[in-house]
């Protein structure tokens, strides 16, 4: 569904490496995009595959590429170079068990910070988190918006349950989405003739905030691609404080319009002193554990959180209004997104549900839901 939602948004590029438990969309993609008017390569290794998609994506093309931990690992070095390049870029990660090969056919949830903070300064990528066949189709063309609106890579991060496990879906009910096209310099209006080549390169902004039009590599007009620190021009730059904005700029796009690229689910009870927390393959256990709960008599709500990153910072204040503990169910050893949720959830008891090695049950979850309350 992941490779059904990708053609819908208008990928015309897809380059990867074959990986379990990614493969699966790897085969789609060579086995679809081709007679729907794309292109799509088998590349030697992860870090071909995701140069091969930034390649195209700087003439213009909706790329993606898919992979799995290993590979993301190989892939991490030319992801910042897409977030310097201002690059659009779609990677459909799918985690298995680690660190290192680890267990290449076992789920797990484990490469939540890895994804997030795989840049040196931190910088935010979007991470949108699927938890079912429909929601990898609907989400990977939101990620192509996202990827295309804010110029920077786009991660849908499922798991080897999810990518691996067979659903019926109904396709006359999937939604006719589209995903949205990067604004492209056309002609030198906007500014008019005074210094047009520089205030209408490919990174040229006003405020921090702005997004710079995209200008196609090999177009009418030079644009230099450099993963080295530069100025709105594209020169190579030191500490300049033209430099430092340009820096600056990468995170605050984002950050400046966060609340607008958010999607949840919530099930709320106006009356829960409980709050379940949860997201990809676990938050389907979570949920089903939340209605158990109810039946019988706990009072109990339910945040599935589809956008891992930027975090919802909005929705978890919302949820837990009048909540007096929260509950982060994921699958992985330490609770690494509670890790980075707790900081928003102030005075609030949290606690984590936690496993490797094995899906979390919803009678797991539920036995902290009922002991809590």
């Amino acid at each position: 569904m992941m490779a059904e939602g990708a053609i819908q948004a208008g990928c015309a590029f897809f380059a990867g490496y074959p990986i379990t438990p990614a493969t699966g969309i790897f085969k789609a993609m060579i086995d679809e995009l081709p007679s729907r008017k794309g292109l799509a390569l088998s590349a030697p290794d992860e870090i071909s595959a995701i140069a091969y998609c930034i390649g195209a994506s700087m003439r213009g093309f909706k790329s993606m590429t898919a992979t799995s931990g290993p590979g993301w690992a190989l892939m991490t070095e030319s992801v910042q170079y897409a977030l310097m390049t201002e690059t659009p870029l779609v990677i459909a990660l799918v985690q298995r068990l680690g660190p290192s090969t680890g267990g290449a056919t076992q789920g797990s949830q484990g490469d939540v910070l890895l994804a997030e903070y795989c840049t040196s300064g931190g910088y935010t990528i979007p991470i949108l988190c699927p938890t079912n066949a429909r929601e990898c189709f609907e989400l990977t063309i939101l990620a192509f918006t996202w990827a295309e609106i804010l110029r920077m890579p786009v991660i849908v991060l499922s798991d080897k349950e999810i990518a691996m496990t067979t659903e019926s879906v109904d396709y006359e009910s999937l939604p006719q989405m589209t995903s949205q096209d990067r604004p492209k310099n056309s002609a030198f209006v906007e500014f008019g003739e005074y210094d047009k080549e520089r205030k209408n390169g490919t990174y040229y902004f006003h405020a921090l905030h702005e997004i710079p039009i995209f200008s196609p590599v090999g177009g009418s007009r030079k644009v230099t691609a450099t993963g080295s620190a530069h100025d709105k021009a594209g020169t190579l730059q030191k500490n300049s404080p033209e430099t430092i904005d340009v820096l600056a700029h990468l995170e605050e796009k984002l950050l400046w319009r966060a609340d607008d690229f958010v999607a949840v689910k919530q099930d709320l009870d106006p009356a829960a002193e409980t709050l379940v927390i949860s997201y990809g393959i676990s938050s389907r256990a979570a949920q089903d554990a939340v209605r158990q709960s109810r039946k019988s008599g706990a009072k109990v709500s339910m945040l599935t959180i589809q956008s891992l990153f930027p975090v919802p910072r909005k929705k978890l204040r919302q949820a837990t209004e009048g909540v007096k503990r929260v509950i982060v169910v994921e699958e992985n050893l330490r609770g690494l997104y509670r890790s980075v949720i707790e900081r928003y959830l102030g005075p609030i008891q949290v606690r984590g549900v936690n496993k490797i090695g094995a899906m979390i049950t919803p009678a797991e979850i539920r036995s902290v839901i009922e002991g809590a309350v």
